[in-house]
């Protein structure tokens, strides 16, 4: 009988030489170790799924593929090596390798009709789906915090901003709440964007196909994917997924940096709206007075890199074959840890920072009183109750507004009789300047005056909070059936393969002679 052991310090008859020590060095040995510590679950998943196939092809008896699924289960990351002779210091020869050497008698028949390139794209993409659970978990859990912080402002008056001038009276909710509604549409995107990727590329083999009758539905299914990918060539040369979420972390980052840049304004000196504990401050070296927040700049600076790393995926698939290439596969998708991990680290500060902001009601409410954020209301009084024409009442507000300032006087020193004098230069004679000031630059009453849906009034804020909680638990849902789809998927693996039913290495005639 042929030992088959024989032979295997060989892996192709085509070349004669194993990889150079600077090819070890520089390129494989970090892409082995990468492998082993992120995507070797990955790999051992695929691996035992193929087992099943070949055992429902009659390729492989049952005890058999325990056997190789009770080695499968030994594998560590720690427990393999890069080896320029041994396994060419690849992760996919590396796993072959471990179980060979352990398995006897031999099995001829696994592996026939494989190839690295469809089971390499599946784990890329299985771990690539697992850190978009992890981005969606991170991202909901941060989405809660500001709704949280939401509900807890929706009477606190504080200037809303336009073009870095205070405009109209806001309040933290409803400021918050547009911050939860960006997680929630966020979070809706990574939900179609998984859905898009969510297609199994094993079976697909080296690019055209395979020659046994793989059930690559079957396949798909005990991977916790919805379904195989219909086209082989699409299955192993596109990276798309890759493209795709850093395409929606870089979205994700410009309105993350864009909320940061606000709380940075808003913690400078001259607003003081906010303020952090002292564990999350920093200070200056040389001016003793100040308190810093380095946390808001870090954050901001950490979405930079996510934009910038989607740029890297797209500029590395570029111009690149439609085929399988290492190029694509490896280099392209270096830095997909990466953005995942700047994410979850951007994502981690800025919860935290939510959750410990203290909002500066009083210094909130001396600036609303002393701007003259009534202005539009004016505007739109002087029309309904006045009968001035809008765009003259705009004119008139305005002028009226110019005069109090250059006159030093703040909104609620406003005097009716100045108002008037400035209708009256325009050809209006009014009836209640005082009931039209008062209704117009009193914060609390300029508050409670929106009364559309969506606006800053504490009844539409809250209204609109609640819309969103229950958004957040059917999506919530929706993301929890999705990592349940895979858990389970795996754990039906395991329990078809009946893994640890035969001690490793040990005798079973079950079809051992194939």
């Amino acid at each position: 009988m042929h030992d088959h052991r024989a032979t295997h310090c060989r892996l192709s008859g085509r070349i004669s030489a194993a990889p150079s020590e600077l090819l070890h060095r520089e390129i494989l040995e970090p892409q082995f170790r990468y492998e082993a510590e992120n995507l070797l679950p990955w790999y051992l998943a695929i691996e035992k799924v193929l087992l099943l196939e070949y055992s429902r092809m009659d390729l492989i008896g049952k005890g058999d593929a325990r056997r190789i699924g009770s080695l499968l289960n030994e594998i560590t990351a720690d427990g393999l090596q890069a080896d320029p002779e041994a396994n060419y210091s690849d992760i996919a020869f590396a796993v072959e390798r471990y179980v060979e050497h352990r398995l006897a008698p031999a099995v001829p028949r696994w592996h026939v009709d494989r190839s690295r390139n469809d089971l390499q794209a599946c784990a890329q993409l299985l771990f690539g789906k697992s850190q978009v659970l992890r981005a969606a978990a991170a991202l909901a859990t941060f989405g809660r915090s500001a709704h949280r912080l939401a509900a807890r402002h929706l009477h606190t008056p504080m200037p809303g901003y336009t073009h870095l001038q205070s405009a109209q009276i806001i309040t933290p909710g409803f400021y918050l709440a547009a911050v939860a509604d960006r997680v929630l549409h966020s979070l809706e995107r990574f939900i179609n964007t998984y859905r898009g990727i969510d297609l199994c590329p094993l079976g697909a083999g080296a690019m055209a196909g395979q020659e046994i009758p793989w059930d690559r539905e079957r396949m798909a299914r005990l991977l916790g994917f919805q379904a195989a990918n219909p086209h082989a060539l699409s299955a192993v040369a596109s990276r798309d997924w890759v493209v795709e979420v850093t395409a929606e972390l870089s979205l994700l980052a410009t309105w993350l940096g864009r909320f940061c840049t606000d709380l940075m304004t808003w913690g400078s000196s001259e607003y003081g709206l906010i303020e952090l504990p002292d564990e999350l401050s920093g200070i200056s070296s040389a001016m003793p007075q100040k308190k810093n927040y380095p946390i808001l700049e870090r954050i901001r600076g950490k979405t930079a890199h996510l934009v910038s790393l989607h740029l890297d995926a797209v500029l590395g698939q570029r111009n690149t074959p439609y085929s399988n290439t290492v190029e694509v596969s490896k280099e392209a998708g270096a830095h997909v840890l990466t953005s995942f991990n700047t994410l979850h680290s951007t994502l981690s500060l800025f919860t935290t920072v939510l959750e410990h902001l203290r909002f500066r009601e009083q210094r909130a409410l001396a600036l609303c009183e002393q701007e003259y954020l009534g202005g539009f209301s004016l505007a739109n009084l002087l029309t309904l109750e006045e009968g001035v024409p809008w765009r003259r009442a705009q004119v008139i507000a305005g002028q009226f507004i110019t005069a109090a300032v250059e006159r030093d006087l703040a909104p609620r020193q406003a005097d009716p009789d100045l108002l008037k004098a400035v209708a009256s230069e325009n050809g209006f004679d009014l009836a209640r300047p005082k009931h039209l000031l008062t209704e117009s630059f009193d914060v609390r009453r300029g508050l409670l005056r929106k009364n559309s849906s969506g606006s800053a009034h504490p009844d539409a804020v809250r209204g609109l909070l609640n819309v969103q909680a229950a958004r957040f638990d059917e999506l919530e849902k929706e993301w929890a059936a999705h990592a349940e789809t895979v858990d389970a998927a795996l754990a039906e693996t395991d329990r078809l393969l009946r893994v640890g039913a035969t001690e490793p290495g040990s005798a079973d005639t079950e079809g051992a002679d194939r």
